[in-house]
């Protein structure tokens, strides 16, 4: 085991407990907790694309993410569709980056070259399976409606997606991180990039009442 993969475990056992106490939480607590990682993530994104034309459009979109995930949590006071999207995210990432480093194969596209069909496949397989395991029985009395299912695999899509355009940015600046506040992960956005299109995904497809 690598002494980089160590770190990044370690910080994902520190990380992931904290993050799931604040999402639980709520209140000024979870208000508190967001308006630091979007101080990080734009602070991050600001040194990533300053002088670029397109840093304005970051800033305001991250507002809109931002924004998204207190309306998720704290006007209906629920923290379950939120954890339901933070664990959809979280299992999307390790999914890929296990059957992604176990089967290889070939890559989806040079902005991300670590990305592998074979790990979007893993997204989606260990999303599923976290779900059924971990919020199934809160959300849902009786079997998981089919669009649900379809909704879990969409936030998974819009999930690593996002994670390919952070990855898309982090090209066009030449650089590998977009910090080194996490050992073994590199900054928070690099953490958060797949999350921060998530939620405001998430946001809409709740607001419309589609499902």
């Amino acid at each position: 085991m690598s002494h980089e993969l160590i770190k990044r475990i370690l910080s994902s056992i520190i990380l992931l407990p904290m993050a799931l106490f604040f999402i639980i939480k709520g209140s000024f607590l979870f208000i508190f907790f967001i308006s630091i990682c979007f101080c990080i993530v734009v602070y991050e994104w600001h040194i990533m694309s300053k002088k670029k034309t397109y840093n304005i459009f970051g800033f305001i979109f991250l507002i809109f993410s931002f924004l998204s995930i207190y309306e998720l949590r704290i006007p209906l006071n629920d923290y379950q569709i939120i954890l339901f999207i933070f664990i959809i995210c979280v299992s999307t990432d390790i999914g890929g980056y296990v059957f992604g480093k176990i089967f290889k194969g070939p890559k989806i596209t040079k902005f991300s070259p670590n990305k592998t069909y074979a790990g979007m496949i893993g997204g989606f397989f260990l999303s599923l399976i976290s779900i059924t395991i971990f919020t199934k029985d809160m959300l849902f009395k009786e079997e998981m409606p089919l669009s649900w299912i379809l909704f879990i695999l969409a936030i998974s899509s819009v999930s690593q997606l996002g994670d390919i355009i952070i990855s898309y940015f982090k090209r066009l600046s030449k650089i590998k991180d977009t910090g080194k506040i996490i050992p073994g992960h590199g900054g928070l956005l690099d953490r958060v990039d797949g999350m921060i299109f998530a939620f405001p995904f998430s946001y809409i497809i709740i607001l419309t009442d589609i499902l």
